[in-house]
């Protein structure tokens, strides 16, 4: 599959390699593809990796995920263009500064708001509720972590749940888009027990079957 990746972070670069490692082809979409950075980047990820302005990454892409700071996420679909007709899936947390909580929620959800933005696109909310590590690091668990996925089309929804598996997670279906009201605040937890209650970046949320 043809991934197109608008953020070269610590979530988009865990993300990559994983994807990479299970096959798929990753384009980091960038406003300056050739800075140093992205450029290492992509030659530490070998052949199926590679970056360009991200108009141009998301063209030909089967799934763009979006990896940004919430700050600059609406920016960073401007520079895609139109992505009407694509899957776009919604990796960022509306956090406030200094990681004080959620900008928007209850009755909305930064995933509720990306999709406003990226009209026409069907979006989806995964790969928000854990830290970047997890995201190629999941086999040092005893058990998979678990990945919930929210999204409202029910054709495209397979796909998306499969990158979940194939990043290593437990892939679980959340419901419509509207539950990222949801999956927003767990990723609030998981940071406020990672930076406020002292337990660190070394653990992630598992779904326990009977």
């Amino acid at each position: 599959m043809n991934i197109a990746i608008v953020g070269a972070g610590n979530v988009g670069g865990a993300l990559a390699r994983s994807w990479i490692a299970r096959g798929h082809a990753v384009c980091f979409g960038a406003r300056d593809p050739n800075k140093a950075e992205i450029q290492a980047l992509v030659k530490s990820l070998g052949a199926r990796a590679s970056a360009r302005d991200s108009a141009e990454a998301v063209k030909s892409a089967e799934i763009v995920v979006l990896a940004t700071p919430w700050p600059a996420t609406q920016a960073a679909i401007q520079a895609c263009g139109s992505l009407a007709g694509k899957t776009v899936v919604d990796c960022t947390n509306p956090l406030l500064p200094q990681l004080a909580g959620l900008e928007i929620g209850t009755t909305t959800s930064g995933g509720e708001q990306v999709a406003q933005w990226a009209r026409g696109a069907s979006v989806f909310k995964a790969f928000n509720q854990t830290g970047a590590e997890n995201m190629s690091g999941t086999t040092s668990y005893p058990q998979k972590l678990v990945m919930f996925v929210a999204g409202d089309d029910a054709q495209r929804k397979p796909a998306v749940l499969q990158l979940a598996r194939d990043a290593g997670f437990d892939a679980v279906d959340a419901g419509p888009l509207s539950a990222a009201r949801l999956l927003e605040p767990l990723a609030m937890l998981w940071i406020s027990l990672a930076y406020r209650q002292g337990l660190g970046r070394e653990f992630g949320f598992a779904l326990v079957r009977r």
